[in-house]
């Protein structure tokens, strides 16, 4: 590369940062510090479509400058790096002070659409809040996240989202030896529940008052209108949160572990770590194998969303006043979760309208799957292919179940309720097919892509994205990506190392 076009590049990528927002609150919610460089990094995999709001950024992840920078190894002069304090409740109980362990945030960035993001590198080293941890994330963890990342935008679930992942060859021990690896991923902010419980357990309520204040004046500044501000961001954040475990349970995302330092403050999924999509269906499955009491199971994560935010009331207490305030902003969550959870079922069932009938029929197919041990994502994407008056479409559903039968009975009231709406075929079919994806990411797809990964072939990554980018087209080339999983992925298990 020549000087001058070094010189151009590096200028793009100063343009690319500005100083974080988050480094103007005071300097004990933070440390500055600077990545720790890996040594020899190399690109594994990049988000064209994330880099495409960014357009400078297009077709330069093959520069050596950009992929120094992006793992850490050179800070740009527009970078402000710090790693931020919080703490939480682990596993539903306090763990105290934890802290970006291994994340450092670079600065912030403005998207084509004026969006302003944080930029951070989740691997990028040690630093104050790392707890005898080496600051180091893996290969495998990373493209991990990448992927379920840019996978949960396509399914047009709130998400944070990830931009690229540098690899390299210095190993960390995990359960064995792994190559390092690490994921630059924005968001408009990270700040989480545990942030707030922080300065509330420290008994600092005039930082927790700062911190409010400023999530308000950034993030919700229509509650700053509100007689009570405090109690309007907490019935905010509870509404946002609500909303997310419906889009999490509606296409059977499991998160793994909701610890309230894992919880996003603006109601996104973050911190990817043994999460999964549910295959056959268990409502009591466990995607995370450290959790051996089944408390983020997939039938608990709307409750655990509310235990979190009753966690988050109990930290801005102090804030909105009383108790009744706090309970009353806190109170929307069951109602909040029950009208986006029926919504979003009305969409996968492909009803137009709602009926008195609609959610005893939803739960006796949750049943059927239950009772047959049947494939979540498929049940629903070979339900939107029937058709509304007779059964000749109905084969490739009453396969995934062991009952036929039984499925046959429930089908018959399905298209009583259809006809109840004269339901015009096409438009259910569009309408479901537009909700109930075909491909999501099954942790065998991610395990084979890691695999090639780890012997320097990253296509299967990059191939994998490309699919999980568009999870609603059929996409008839990658059929065998929407199929059943093999038999030796029964034995996959990812942890809280994952």
């Amino acid at each position: 590369m020549s000087s001058s076009t070094n010189a151009t590049q590096s200028q793009y990528l100063n343009d690319f940062l500005q100083n974080p927002l988050f480094a103007n609150l005071p300097s004990n919610f933070f440390t500055h510090l600077h990545p720790t460089p890996l040594p020899s990094p190399y690109l594994v995999a990049v988000s064209e479509k994330m880099a495409a709001e960014h357009p400078g950024l297009v077709n330069k992840f093959h520069d050596n400058d950009t992929v120094e920078i992006f793992t850490g190894n050179k800070v740009l002069s527009t970078a402000n790096p710090l790693a931020s304090v919080y703490s939480g409740h682990q596993f539903g109980v306090w763990a105290g002070q934890l802290g970006d362990g291994r994340a450092i945030l670079l600065g912030d960035t403005i998207n084509k659409h004026q969006q302003r993001l944080e930029v951070q590198l989740k691997g990028a080293g040690a630093t104050p809040y790392s707890r005898s941890g080496d600051g180091r994330a893996v290969l495998r963890s990373s493209i991990r996240e990448f992927l379920c990342s840019e996978a949960m935008h396509a399914l047009r679930i709130p998400t944070s989202r990830a931009l690229c992942i540098t690899g390299s060859d210095k190993y960390v021990f995990r359960e064995q030896p792994e190559s390092t690896a690490v994921v630059t991923r924005l968001a408009p902010s990270f700040i989480r529940f545990g942030s707030f419980e922080h300065w509330y357990y420290n008994r600092r309520h005039e930082d927790l008052k700062v911190l409010a204040d400023f999530v308000i004046e950034f993030y919700f500044p229509h509650c700053r209108e509100q007689q009570n501000p405090y109690q309007a961001l907490l019935a905010e954040v509870t509404h946002r949160t609500a909303e997310l475990m419906a889009h999490w349970q509606s296409v059977g995302f499991m998160h793994g572990v909701m610890n309230t330092d894992n919880m996003s403050i603006l109601g996104l999924t973050i911190d990817y770590g043994p999460f999964g999509f549910m295959e056959a269906f268990d409502e009591s499955h466990i995607c995370n194998h450290t959790d051996q009491q089944g408390r983020y199971s997939y039938k608990m994560q709307p409750s655990i969303g509310n235990w979190n935010m009753h966690a988050l009331g109990q930290a801005m207490l102090p804030l909105i006043g009383s108790v009744e305030d706090t309970q009353a902003a806190l109170s929307g969550y069951s109602s909040n979760f029950a009208a986006k959870w029926a919504s979003l079922l009305r969409s996968k069932f492909g009803f137009s309208v709602a009926h008195d009938s609609d959610k005893q029929l939803e739960e006796d197919f949750f049943s059927l799957m239950q009772e047959n041990h049947a494939d979540f994502t498929l049940s629903f994407r070979q339900l939107s292919h029937l058709k509304n008056d007779d059964s000749s479409k109905d084969d490739a559903l009453l396969n995934l179940f062991i009952n036929r039968e039984s499925v046959k009975v429930w089908l018959q009231r399905y298209r009583a309720r259809l006809a109840i709406e004269s339901s015009n075929e096409v438009a259910r079919q569009e309408l479901m097919l537009a909700n109930n994806p075909k491909y999501v990411l099954r942790n065998y797809l991610a395990q084979n892509a890691i695999e090639k990964a780890q012997n320097k072939d990253f296509s299967e990554v990059a191939k994998l994205l490309s699919i999980l980018e568009n999870p609603f087209d059929e996409q008839i080339e990658h059929e065998k990506y929407a199929k059943l999983p093999p038999d030796w992925a029964k034995d996959l298990e990812v942890s809280c190392s994952s």
